[in-house]
């Protein structure tokens, strides 16, 4: 099975403080676990095209776009909120990560490869059409899926969602659009403090409590995510893949580990080969303890890969 690996070293100039948990050295981490974990010669790397506005448009606002272009310094840090802000390659490092999972949207479906993951940043998925917050300023996942629907046509796509924050903004996007399944869980009551009430029909968010091990997770993807993927029958699968549900990670508090982010990508692989030809694209979320994010990316790698 072919994986495309797409990663740039724009998105490792995009650095918010020394003090930030996003930083540049996340990316590095999963090098180094690639290296180490004798997968590296596995995957098939790709260098990302920038995201055109046309692509950012289909869930973003004319008026975030120009905002954020807007706010992009020429020194120093621009503050959007108090956890996120741009330094002046930041817009270039986002553009380049939302470009990359528009390529591999591309590439998937194309043929080209079998499923691909964006080993990108910032992260997206908190980024609502009008808002940047949490650390990320475009949707990613959210601009991809939607690459897959009105430029390719898909009748059906899924979005699994299993970082420890809830993707509001990727909700945001999709809430009520019958083409979009969206399943994410997440640990409850935690930052953004929203998916738990007034879930949309095509919404299955599973709030998760503190401490929350791999076990009670995998009890709840079967109970209530793989049911209604079954009765969705998705053409693609789109993952927001954020390892800080792992139980060293300090900014949540669950308990998962490497395995059960290799049972959780043999569940989402299975879904896409049964009604998706097999096309899923991931691309990195959160995950800030690094040697537990680059054990984990490697673990869900090897479970794309199938080695």
């Amino acid at each position: 099975m072919a994986t495309g690996f797409y990663t740039h070293n724009d998105c490792l100039l995009h650095e918010m403080g020394q003090w930030h948990p996003e930083c540049p050295a996340r990316l590095q981490a999963i090098e180094d676990q690639l290296i180490a974990s004798r997968i590296d010669s596995l995957i098939e790397r790709e260098s990302p095209p920038l995201a055109e506005d046309e692509a950012l448009l289909r869930v973003h606002t004319q008026a975030h776009v120009d905002y954020i272009r807007g706010l992009s310094p020429e020194e120093g840090y621009a503050a959007i909120d108090p956890d996120t802000s741009m330094n002046p390659h930041t817009l270039q490092a986002a553009l380049r990560a939302a470009g990359a999972a528009v390529a591999a949207t591309d590439a998937v479906i194309e043929g080209r490869y079998d499923n691909a993951f964006c080993s990108v940043r910032p992260p997206g998925h908190h980024a609502e059409p009008a808002r940047a917050m949490g650390f990320c300023l475009f949707n990613n996942v959210a601009i991809a899926a939607r690459h897959a629907l009105e430029v390719h046509g898909l009748s059906r796509v899924a979005i699994i969602d299993f970082d420890v924050h809830h993707g509001n903004g990727t909700e945001a996007a999709f809430a009520g659009d019958a083409r979009v399944l969206m399943c994410s869980f997440f640990q409850h009551p935690f930052y953004p403090f929203t998916g738990a009430d007034n879930q949309a029909a095509n919404m299955v968010n599973v709030p998760l409590s503190a401490r929350t091990t791999g076990m009670v997770m995998r009890e709840a993807v079967d109970l209530m995510w793989l049911p209604r993927l079954h009765a969705f029958k998705p053409e693609m699968l789109f993952v927001s893949a954020g390892f800080d549900a792992h139980r060293e990670d300090d900014l949540g508090n669950m308990g998962l580990v490497e395995a059960d982010y290799t049972w959780l990508t043999q569940q989402i692989r299975t879904i896409a080969d049964r009604y998706a030809k097999g096309r899923i694209v991931s691309t990195l979320e959160g995950g800030y303890n690094l040697s537990a994010l680059g054990r984990s990316v490697v673990a869900h790698l090897r479970a794309l890969a199938d080695i």
